[in-house]
């Protein structure tokens, strides 16, 4: 039975995060993610915390604190600043206001377990990815993008044993980081898992973090990538699953070596043998690959002025021409873009680059809960698109944080005529902040705002500090 029952104070019950993620019975896909289904996720992990009438910060509180804490950057993205929502939002409930300090949040924040807030991202995504119309998809089917990217940390002794900076940085000199693969939903934006470990190492690079998200696919899913990801066993293993690959020729492998067919102007069937066995795999599983594998290759030429590549070559298990023409190959992998968008907004747009966890712990809980405000955030985007006929990536992510982040305490505190009233309100304000229509557009990589001319510290800050106590500035001009 749930810890939660017979609780009736709006602290004390996960109706609080669903008000103020825009969430209200009703509305499209109000069954993904319900609250009953929040408490059986913190009931199977026996995470019973705060469960006295007077206490403040319950497991409803707290996540709702935490998920304001991404909404929020800078000096509003702090514990205390989170602490300082609470007791705004304790005071207009008529309840008696907590200390003003962050030390009872962050011990109760340090309880929320990882992998509930891991299993409420995906839920949200994998139930919204059921529940899409057909027009969102790509000829019906559902595709998978996969991606890796790097996230660094606060330079602590307990990140740097986890998470060890890059080699090429003197000790002291420079920040923890970890290296991500993330699969997100082409129709939907949402992630739908997430792989991290240290950014150096033995089976640490991104393919040995994809693999460890394969569970996350589903038959007859077509997984799009970059070039990284077009290896061998990685095919072989897709396959074995139903899934589909489309992706880039590994620039390692000579385009014209392995053709077998022609299927029409630069379309071709090609083979590849089976490689030597790696050293991450085992002898019995290497046994069980394919003996080799029949793909397809497609030559494409990049006719857009400012692009950096004039052609490049497409690489799919998606083998029938009639039914997957060689423009619809080339069309898909141009969608392949998107998911750096998608990396982008989770990193700058909600500041995931940069994150503020003492422990490896609280790092991943950290990124977790970012991933899961930022699926509800696509959520509620899924629901003012599906009200307006628009597609979800047509509306901008940025001004939905926004409308989120402007409701987040005063949702809760309201009437349930007002309550219904914001929502739709909200929601139906974003269909109107629409993104540009930017296919092909390009830009050069760089920036016209100069940085500030600060110098780099090139000793730790401890010997820094130790010179200018002894009257010698390091850093000082010298004529």
């Amino acid at each position: 039975m749930s810890f939660y029952h017979g609780r009736e104070s709006l602290p004390h019950r996960f109706r609080l995060v669903l008000l103020s993620v825009l969430q209200a019975s009703g509305l499209p896909f109000s069954d993904v993610l319900t609250e009953g289904e929040i408490e059986d996720a913190f009931d199977e992990q026996e995470s019973w915390f705060a469960q006295e009438d007077d206490d403040i910060f319950t497991p409803s509180l707290t996540l709702w604190a935490f998920l304001s804490q991404v909404l929020h950057k800078d000096e509003q993205r702090s514990c205390l600043a989170a602490v300082s929502r609470v007791i705004v939002l304790l005071v207009a409930l008529g309840r008696e206001p907590c200390a003003n300090n962050n030390g009872a949040f962050c011990k109760a924040r340090a309880k929320l377990p990882e992998t509930v807030i891991e299993r409420l991202a995906v839920r949200v995504a994998d139930g919204c990815e059921k529940k899409i119309p057909k027009r969102w998809l790509w000829k019906h089917r559902h595709v998978k993008l996969a991606d890796g990217t790097t996230v660094s940390m606060p330079d602590t002794p307990a990140n740097q044993e986890v998470y060890p900076q890059q080699a090429s940085q003197q000790e002291g000199l420079g920040f923890p980081v970890a290296r991500m693969v993330v699969l997100m939903s082409l129709a939907t934006a949402m992630v739908c898992g997430m792989a991290m470990g240290p950014y150096s190492g033995k089976e640490t690079g991104e393919l040995a973090l994809m693999r460890q998200l394969m569970g996350h696919l589903d038959p007859h899913d077509i997984l799009l990538t970059d070039r990284y990801f077009c290896s061998y066993f990685m095919i072989a293993m897709l396959l074995e699953m139903n899934v589909q690959l489309v992706s880039r020729l590994h620039h390692a492998r000579q385009e014209d070596t392995y053709r077998i067919k022609r299927l029409g102007k630069h379309d071709y069937l090609v083979q590849w043998p089976r490689p030597a066995k790696p050293d991450w795999m085992d002898q019995a599983t290497y046994d069980e690959m394919p003996e080799s594998l029949t793909l397809r290759q497609i030559d494409v030429k990049v006719n857009q002025p400012g692009f950096r590549v004039d052609s490049l070559v497409v690489l799919t298990t998606l083998t029938d021409p009639r039914e997957y023409s060689k423009d619809d190959m080339a069309e898909l992998y141009h969608k392949r873009w998107l998911v750096e968008l998608d990396i982008r907004a989770i990193k700058c747009t909600l500041g995931m680059d940069i994150l503020r966890g003492q422990t490896p712990a609280m790092v991943r809980k950290e990124i977790w809960t970012c991933l899961l405000a930022y699926n509800l955030i696509r959520k509620t985007m899924l629901q003012a698109a599906l009200d307006t006929d628009l597609s979800p990536r047509q509306l901008s992510f940025t001004s939905a944080m926004q409308t989120m982040a402007a409701n987040w305490v005063v949702l809760p505190t309201q009437d349930e005529p007002t309550i219904a009233l914001l929502i739709e309100t909200a929601i139906g304000g974003l269909a109107s902040q629409l993104v540009g229509n930017r296919p092909d557009r390009f830009e050069p990589r760089a920036v016209k705002r100069r940085p500030k001319p600060i110098r780099l510290l090139n000793m730790t800050r401890d010997e820094a500090r130790e010179s200018l106590r002894s009257g010698v500035d390091p850093y000082a001009k010298r004529k």
